[in-house]
């Protein structure tokens, strides 16, 4: 029971181990791509939990005790929060941490290159269009991979 409260590594240590990890996922998540981020698939899913896993033990260092796994969660917390207030009022901040939105298509043209760079499939697009009601590339006036990895989609019918 005495395990359970004492850390075996002292607390600034959690906290550095903490940081560092944090600042690496996001960093490898954010050249991953968005589509990583806002379409995930099984294996996107399966990367995802064993990345949390991979990294728990340089987190932690084998510190299993309650107050350890509570200093890091608080620093894994604090630093979403710190992000978030940071984003939020530097554009500058917000496109290196968030990216931003590309120009798949547009009025009708598909631009290749633009789904190649952030790895979107053409079935990808497609699905898109059809969940917009858009039949075909012809009635397609544009086409945006979202900073949240959503693709949206503009017809060019009128309603």
């Amino acid at each position: 029971m005495s395990d359970l409260l004492e850390l075996s590594i002292p607390w600034w240590e959690i906290v550095l181990r903490g940081t560092v990890v944090f600042f690496v996922l996001m960093v490898l998540l954010r050249l991953s791509g968005k589509r990583t981020v806002g379409q995930f698939t099984p294996f996107d899913l399966l990367v995802l939990v064993l990345l949390g896993d991979a990294m728990q033990g340089s987190m932690i260092a084998g510190d299993e005790s309650l107050q350890g796994g509570i200093v890091l969660t608080a620093t894994l917390m604090g630093w979403n929060y710190i992000l978030g207030v940071t984003t939020s009022r530097s554009r500058r901040i917000e496109r290196l941490v968030e990216g931003r939105a590309v120009v798949l298509a547009r009025n009708g043209h598909v631009y290749g290159r633009a789904l190649d760079d952030n790895r979107i499939g053409i079935d990808d697009l497609q699905e898109a269009m059809r969940a917009a009601d858009c039949a075909s590339f012809g009635d397609l006036r544009l086409a945006v991979l979202e900073k949240d990895g959503h693709i949206s989609v503009v017809t060019g019918r009128r309603h």
